[in-house]
């Protein structure tokens, strides 16, 4: 029986693939061999000596100590692409926003006063206040082509516009979903420079943040829209807000209100709505519940942040998962003490990802407690777990 302690409210259908004849769920679970949660901040918070995994049914895990979970040789698994296409509509939702001036128009349309004479009046005088401008031919930037990115630069091709993208980190999964329309900028400040409208979709780590600042602002075109739907820190909101009082930049849309552009003339903040549709929690909570599920009865890894996929396929006897430091001979050590206890390998795979690597390894025959114990001391080796393949 595997315990997993949930921190928010998780969609059903995603709790539903965790059979309750395997696992106890819930809010008040002790022991837990697993954490499920969305936005809930495990910042501060103890890790249970017990846990094995971490999932976040959603994309970003800035919620999540991520270095601390890996030290411990803890996979911390997030469901990228579950969410694509909320957020995807919603880039396209605040294009439409900032290019027709909606929310001021929406906002002087309400406040209007006078009989329905008086109203068309006032509306056919000031109308001309809130022009905008059409999106089909507008050059869109989008910096970041993952699963998200893909999505809003294709459906932007679909819409008439010229769209250039720039990531360095394209992988070929997203390559080969991306329109051929789509044209590749060697360089941020290229991709910032051709852009009528621009739009973030990168993490936010060392790398990213504040990746958009006065130097990049000012190589915009002017009266660019800027969009930004990836977490609130990938840009500067102090240039932003000077860029918007300079009418260099004519918007800029986010999914994250803040006191600096709460106020700002074309600023439009929207309360991080980017997931939120029945649709995406349903698909994050599925997602993540699979991979957990997978991970706790086999030992396998997808979509974790720290540690790198690991899929070998199923095979007999007992299977040995060990995480561990990314460093020489680490798998030749882990052999030798299963040779010395005359443990038949069957099958072996080791993968790594930057600090850190994950070794599946079948046998044909238990593990004695003893050569556990000794692996467990190996100088870089992070977890050890047991799985009964039989």
């Amino acid at each position: 029986m595997f315990n997993i302690l949930t921190y928010n409210n998780i969609a059903t259908v995603g709790l539903e693939r965790l059979p309750e004849s395997r696992y106890r769920v819930g809010s008040a679970v002790e022991a837990p061999d697993a954490i499920l949660l969305r936005s809930h901040d495990l910042h501060g918070v103890a890790i249970p000596p017990t846990v094995k995994a971490v999932g976040r049914a959603g994309a970003g895990v800035n919620n999540i100590p991520v270095a601390d979970y890996s030290k411990r040789g803890i996979p911390v698994f997030n469901a990228p692409g579950a969410n694509a296409n909320a957020v995807k509509e919603l880039v396209l939702a605040g294009m439409l926003l900032a290019a027709r001036n909606i929310t001021a128009g929406w906002d002087y349309a309400r406040n209007l006063s006078g009989d329905d004479a008086s109203l068309h009046e006032q509306i056919e005088q000031h109308k001309k206040h809130f022009a905008g401008f059409e999106l089909a031919g507008k050059t869109l930037g989008v910096l970041g082509l993952g699963a998200i990115g893909v999505k809003v630069a294709n459906a932007a091709v679909a819409l008439g516009m010229q769209v250039i993208g720039y990531d360095p980190m394209l992988t070929v999964d997203s390559a080969w979903q991306l329109s051929a329309s789509v044209i590749r900028a060697s360089s941020i400040e290229e991709l910032v420079s051709r852009a009528d409208l621009l739009t973030l979709h990168v993490p936010l780590n060392d790398q990213t943040r504040k990746a958009i600042n006065t130097a990049r602002l000012q190589l915009m075109k002017p009266g660019a829209v800027l969009l930004n739907f990836s977490r609130s820190g990938v840009v500067d909101e102090t240039a932003v807000a000077a860029a918007l009082e300079s009418g260099a930049l004519k918007a800029y849309v986010s999914d994250f209100p803040g006191t600096t552009l709460r106020d700002q003339r074309g600023a439009i903040s929207l309360p991080h709505l980017g997931a939120s549709t029945a649709e995406a929690e349903d698909n994050c909570a599925i997602m993540v519940a699979d991979q957990l599920r997978d991970f706790l009865e086999n030992g396998q890894i997808r979509n974790a942040v720290n540690f790198p996929d690991t899929v070998m396929a199923w095979t007999e006897g007992t299977r040995l998962v060990i995480a561990n430091q990314n460093v020489p001979n680490m798998v030749g050590q882990i052999s030798s003490a299963l040779a010395e206890a005359n443990l038949n390998i069957t099958e072996l795979l080791n993968k790594s990802r930057g600090d850190y690597a994950f070794t599946l390894i079948d046998l044909e025959a238990d593990i004695p407690p003893v050569t556990l114990e000794r692996i467990r001391a190996i100088t870089g080796v992070l977890s050890v777990r047991v799985i009964n393949l039989r």
